[in-house]
């Protein structure tokens, strides 16, 4: 099924009793042939430029449409200006042809595990537009993703669009990832965000993907840093409350869960490194 606007679309998730959306495929494909998801029918939205497009509002926030490409975000000037870690995880995103039919809302809307924008956009503070028949609401990254392959979307909703706040000045992202190949989905991932007045960390944000309930925001680490100077002593600092949090791991066919867990350490180590090099190189 094809709606000719955002409204027709709301309409169909609405009226059809298990329809889903259907924007670039990559996830949605991939699901089917998982049989992680049974589908009555499919609303297709590709086409809807309501979907579509990037821009910046007045106050420097960042707006990315739902059924924006990987590759759109990724050449995008604004993004590569405002919000730099995002162009630059579209970038990286496994290979071309997921890159170039994918869309950041088929990332975050299936949020499997390994996805790689859900930990990016919770440690970015961002919040999501959706559209169903009953009207506009808005939903916090933190509240959106409800553990793997599940969101907070109701039935017969349909995301717009992606919202982010300017970053404050000093702030530093950084996100490291460990994948089975170049091209290949990640067995861990870490994104790393520190807000600095001065020396100083204001506040921090530290989310892993690929683990159960992904993203995972690890709240004793993030109090660990508070208020620590961001030196070399930042990542032992770190380590020591990741060690302490009770991380639980997923094992699969690529990994033990003690593996993961381990990767995990080891993404989320490099990440504060390249944290803490970016401020003495600053």
């Amino acid at each position: 099924m094809r709606p000719s606007t955002v409204a027709e679309a709301a309409h169909m998730l609405a009226s059809i009793d298990g329809a889903a959306v259907l924007a670039g495929g990559q996830s949605m494909i991939n699901a089917l042939k998982l049989d992680l998801v049974q589908p009555t029918a499919l609303v297709d939205v590709h086409r809807l430029d309501e979907l579509r497009g990037i821009d910046v509002t007045a106050d420097g926030t960042l707006v990315i449409g739902a059924a924006t490409t990987y590759v759109e975000i990724a050449s995008s000037p604004v993004v590569r200006e405002v919000q730099p870690s995002v162009a630059e995880m579209a970038a990286g995103l496994v290979d071309r042809q997921v890159r170039n039919r994918g869309t950041i809302g088929g990332n975050c809307c299936l949020n499997d595990p390994t996805n790689n924008f859900p930990p990016l956009l919770t440690a970015l503070g961002a919040w999501f537009h959706t559209k169903s028949t009953t009207g506009w609401r808005s939903i916090t990254a933190d509240t959106l993703f409800a553990g793997g392959l599940a969101t907070t979307l109701r039935p017969g909703e349909l995301l717009t669009s992606i919202h982010i706040r300017p970053l404050p000045q000093g702030t530093r992202v950084v996100h490291r990832h460990q994948q089975l190949a170049a091209d290949s989905w990640a067995l861990a991932r870490a994104v790393v965000r520190l807000d600095v007045i001065d020396t100083e960390v204001e506040d921090a944000r530290v989310v892993l993907g690929a683990v159960p309930g992904s993203p995972l925001r690890v709240t004793k680490v993030e109090q660990a840093l508070l208020g620590r100077p961001v030196d070399s002593s930042l990542t032992g600092i770190a380590l020591a409350a990741f060690d302490e949090a009770g991380v639980e791991t997923m094992g699969d066919a690529h990994g033990s869960a003690a593996y993961r867990l381990e990767m995990a350490r080891v993404q989320l180590r490099r990440a504060l490194n390249d944290a803490v090099e970016r401020s003495v190189t600053a």
